[in-house]
């Protein structure tokens, strides 16, 4: 889904690139919405074409370590899906290997161009709530079933709701707010059909400041999924950017006209202006996956910085593995 989705469309449109084909073991489904790339049946021989400067690992977690290392050491540059890999010891070791090799790699992090987050950035950044004091940020479903996805639900490195859902919003806490000085989190099992976590509250510690990071899979109704309050008021949005729903439908043809959530997704902005209190609705940025292949292309052929670094990944895994640390040991880990 993540490559056939996210990424082949988005490449496939973008002036600055040519899909040229893609790795497949046992399918053959590829060539069948781009006529004319190649298909390969073995890492190998796609690792061997000279033609190929840019390889997207968009496969499951466990594997991003191997295919990642694999696709730097032939000399290509890498966009990898999040999360980043397993363990902060896999990051360290990828990111300097893309080092020595003098080429780019940069984490799929998508949801930093959401139309919500966009839109909560902003509120952020031009202080209209004042300076944050908390921030709680959801990424819930419902979800009854298991998924059909069995590498998601099979017990293994980096399966989980922490790592799926979970590293969007630390990802975006992390972009917004810096690095914590301190994690607290409870990470456990909820549902009985379940063999992996499928509930998560992380605690963000900053000085002056906490943000709180929660999902789960047993939410019919959803609260808001950024709740921002700061010294002159709040601001609360719903999760409502439509960019994934229509690529999944195969809307995607360009930028333009692209990522505008309904009118009925406003967030609600509750403040003290000049000593005026004022409730209002406030519009949506316009979301734009584009824009992060816009910055890889940057990247490649003008040496500009990626749109999130391995370093900025690897921050998303080492407050994973310092939230699963304090839910098992119950306590406050400080970084």
């Amino acid at each position: 889904m993540s490559g056939k989705v996210f990424h082949a469309p988005l490449l496939h449109y973008h002036q600055g690139f040519q899909l040229h084909g893609v790795y497949e073991r046992s399918a053959d489904n590829a060539r069948l919405d781009y006529l004319g790339i190649t298909r390969y049946t073995s890492l190998e021989d796609m690792l061997a074409d000279e033609a190929i400067e840019l390889v997207v690992v968009n496969t499951p977690n466990s594997s991003h370590y191997e295919y990642t290392k694999k696709a730097l050491q032939a000399n290509k540059h890498v966009v990898v899906e999040k999360p980043f890999v397993a363990t902060v010891a896999q990051a360290n070791e990828i990111n300097e290997l893309a080092f020595a090799n003098g080429k780019k790699l940069a984490v799929y992090h998508n949801r930093r161009y959401d139309s919500d987050f966009l839109t909560v950035k902003k509120i952020i950044e031009e202080k209209r709530i004042g300076d944050v004091v908390e921030a709680e940020f959801h990424f819930d479903r419902f979800k009854q079933e298991i998924s059909p996805k069995q590498h998601k639900e099979t017990p293994g490195d980096a399966t989980g709701i922490v790592y799926d859902l979970g590293s969007h919003i630390i990802d975006q806490a992390l972009y917004l707010f810096g690095m914590p000085e301190a994690v607290f989190a409870d990470i456990f099992i909820m549902r009985p059909i379940s063999k992996v976590d499928d509930y998560f509250e992380i605690l963000l510690y900053y000085p002056g400041k906490r943000v709180r990071l929660k999902g789960g899979y047993q939410v019919k109704h959803p609260v808001p999924s950024f709740i921002v309050h700061g010294t002159l008021g709040s601001f609360l949005k719903e999760r409502a950017d439509v960019q994934e729903a229509n690529l999944q439908a195969g809307l995607y043809k360009g930028p333009e006209g692209w990522g505008a959530e309904p009118a009925s997704a406003k967030g609600i902005l509750n403040t003290i202006a000049d000593g005026k209190e004022t409730l209002q609705q406030v519009e949506t940025l316009t979301g734009n996956y584009t824009l992060f292949y816009d910055k890889i292309f940057e990247a490649i052929r003008n040496d500009a910085p990626v749109p999130v670094s391995a370093e900025e990944g690897k921050n998303v895994i080492a407050i994973i593995e310092a939230a699963f640390k304090s839910s098992n040991e119950r306590r406050v880990i400080t970084l």
